[in-house]
């Protein structure tokens, strides 16, 4: 899994719009936007091997259109299309790679408390950076994904607010093997209620039900989850904001293995300590899905990260992160648990020469120690990029 380190912040769109949605600063003030991005990176470890790495050179274009406006003066619409060309110089098979992206959002205020949020995000990805931990060396692990998030905001009450929100989320990978064994739908509901104690603090509880639906063999992966929590929100002033989430999720499974509750964690923080600056931190304890879904039910995951983001000056930004995930893989029956720790670093360093012109340079390093050797990993990626907006 990549470590996204080269990423400028999200600002509000333009006062002038009614309904206010997170759009890339260099992406306002107008309605239509094109870019170009050209980058070449060198990958010691192109497939995420355990053992025979081959590293390469990797020479990628990708251009860009983006489309942000207010329909009127309640209803915001925004979509982009991203397609990507890879040359993979040292790639065995097939060298030339393409992938694309296509995002759209629309955002309508009934009221100054009432905003339904439609987002829908498909991507079709030849060259996947989040490779499968054991997959073998050169399987093509082509993806094509799609996730629709819907979210309806209100407030029936002085100091309370209610959120409904619904996600589907669609995973089908090309390759036959993989796609017996990974894909699916996973479909999530829920309801919060938040309610402001001070006017920096909100108590706030929430309701999620969750079905995993995968494409073959149901009986032995499908399951069901129901989730009951309850925690803070805190914000003091602009600059400092945490949030946390306590309960737990309660699991059936269709295959024969035995029901489950187990404790769900969420908490996070971000502080704001200059212009283009901010540290963030969070940690997460959850149930998710393994990438060899034959062998093992779950992966009991804590994931702790570190985010930071420093403008040394107007025209340049430096940023890093650190994400440590140590894991337990369930196993089915006959097979063992085992103990997997994946850590994910980067730093990266971008210039703003001009508000059109973006240069990058980022590292990135991965490193997976896992109780099966197949499924271990160690990759470093160094890359240097730049981007043209017109």
């Amino acid at each position: 899994m990549r470590v996204i380190v080269a990423s400028l912040s999200l600002g509000l769109c333009a006062a002038a719009r009614a309904v206010y949605a997170p759009i890339p600063e260099q992406e306002q003030g107008k309605d239509l936007t094109i870019s170009l991005e050209g980058g070449i990176t060198y990958n010691n470890n192109i497939f995420g091997a355990s053992t025979g790495a081959i590293s390469s050179v990797i020479y990628e274009f990708s251009p860009k259109a983006a489309f942000n406006a207010s329909l009127t003066d309640n209803t915001f619409f925004s979509a982009s299309y991203k397609p990507t060309l890879d040359y993979i110089e040292n790639r065995p098979g097939t060298k030339d790679l393409y992938s694309q992206a296509l995002n759209g959002q629309l955002a309508h205020k009934f009221s100054a408390t009432s905003v339904l949020t439609l987002t829908d995000a498909y991507a079709y990805n030849q060259n996947p950076e989040a490779l499968l931990n054991g997959a073998p060396v050169n399987t093509d692990q082509t993806l094509q994904s799609n996730e629709f998030d819907g979210r309806f905001t209100f407030s029936p009450a002085e100091k309370l607010g209610l959120v409904l929100k619904a996600r589907s989320v669609y995973f089908d990978y090309t390759n036959p093997v993989l796609g017996t064994e990974l894909n699916r739908f996973e479909n999530l509901y829920g309801i919060e209620a938040d309610y402001t104690l001070l006017p920096e603090l909100k108590a706030a509880g929430e309701y999620r039900h969750q079905d995993v639906d995968y494409s073959n063999d149901p009986s032995s992966n499908n399951k069901h989850s129901d989730f009951l929590m309850a925690g803070l929100d805190y914000a003091a002033g602009p600059k400092l904001t945490a949030s946390f989430r306590l309960g737990g999720e309660y699991r059936q499974y269709e295959g024969g293995i035995p029901d489950s509750t187990t404790p769900y964690a969420e908490l996070s923080g971000k502080y704001d300590y200059a212009k283009g600056s901010f540290v963030s931190v969070g940690y997460t304890y959850s149930l998710e899905e393994t990438s060899d879904s034959v062998h093992y039910a779950d992966e009991k995951l804590n994931r702790m990260f570190v985010n930071i983001q420093h403008a040394f000056t107007a025209l340049i930004v430096g940023s890093a992160s650190f994400d440590y995930e140590p894991a337990q893989l369930e196993g089915r029956a006959g097979q063992a648990n085992i103990q997997e720790d994946s850590t994910h670093a980067g730093v990266a360093v971008t210039y703003l020469p001009t508000k059109s012109w973006t240069v990058s340079a980022a590292y990135d390093y991965d490193f997976v120690d896992s109780g099966i050797s197949a499924r271990g990993l160690n990759r470093s990626r160094v890359s240097l990029s730049t981007t043209v907006l017109f």
